[in-house]
């Protein structure tokens, strides 16, 4: 029988000889399969846990969640399981979103942090959403704006019959990042590196710089060829890029150690949502 943690981490296989937990976080309208190929494509010393949103692929028979509190509430306590060893995030403009308020929960609730966070396509989140709202238009209308984005197949958005089925997903992911208000917090203590596409025009560099003010740790950005998903336009790179920060920086090199600090302080549509 399928558990509720399993649920969130479909068909993950958990490598016993990883050093550490790689959670990655899907944007709006995806699922846990777009980072299918990071699986393969990464050393063992890292696990690839790719989150399943509910709504979505294994999980199409369960109603989208349309709030990050309850999205995040209910991954916290899904993840345990998964947390017995070191562990990061990255996540991909509404992912990133989740990632970082996942990390604030966490570290309120248990005390414990990623070791390095990687936001990617996703303005500073104190900063406002300028865009239009999206989700509570009629069918017709929603529909258009989707044809307007660009990131879902005509052939999809011509189906009557498919737009049905993924249409309740599709306004409960961009609720989720329209309703969205931040809350001023402490900053994280953990690295961050903020990855951007060049040609990605909703996402400037200067709000890309300022995730800054979210952690007391360096911050480094990384730009990309490409529009907002460049992580796929430029998979390789970027898969090599999460590989060597996850690698070669502090995290994997002081994993161990940063794991017992945090430890011992308690006892596939495709949309832009920036």
């Amino acid at each position: 029988m399928t558990t509720r943690s399993q649920s969130w981490f479909a068909k993950t296989e958990v490598q016993p000889t990883a050093k550490l937990q790689l959670f990655c976080f899907p944007y709006a309208g995806g699922g846990a399969y777009i980072f299918n190929s990071w699986k393969s494509r990464f050393a063992p010393d890292i696990n690839v846990l790719p989150i399943q949103l509910p709504g979505r692929e294994s999980r199409s028979t369960e109603a989208p969640m349309d709030t990050l509190q309850d999205i995040v509430q209910s991954l916290i306590p899904a993840m345990a399981p998964y947390m017995h060893k070191p562990f990061a995030f990255f996540g991909h403009s509404m992912g990133a979103l989740i990632a970082f308020e996942t990390a604030r929960q966490l570290y309120s609730k248990t005390g414990k942090l990623p070791v390095h966070i990687i936001i990617s396509g996703k303005s500073a989140p104190h900063l406002p959403y300028s865009k239009k709202r999206l989700h509570d238009l009629a069918d017709d209308s929603f529909t258009e704006e989707l044809r307007l984005m660009q990131g879902t197949p005509e052939e999809v958005l011509q189906n009557a019959e498919l737009m049905q089925i993924i249409m309740p997903r599709l306004r409960a992911d961009f609720k989720v990042c329209e309703t969205y208000v931040y809350q001023p917090g402490n900053p994280l203590v953990c690295p961050m590196t903020v990855l951007g596409g060049m040609k990605d025009f909703e996402v400037s560099t200067d709000s890309l710089h300022a995730w800054q003010q979210h952690t007391t740790s360096p911050m480094d950005v990384q730009m990309f060829e490409g529009n907002h998903f460049f992580i796929h336009e430029q998979e390789q790179e970027v898969m090599s890029a999460v590989e060597n920060i996850l690698s070669t920086s502090s995290p994997m090199a002081h994993a161990a150690a940063a794991h017992t600090a945090y430890n011992t302080s308690t006892l596939q549509p495709r949309f832009r949502q920036s």
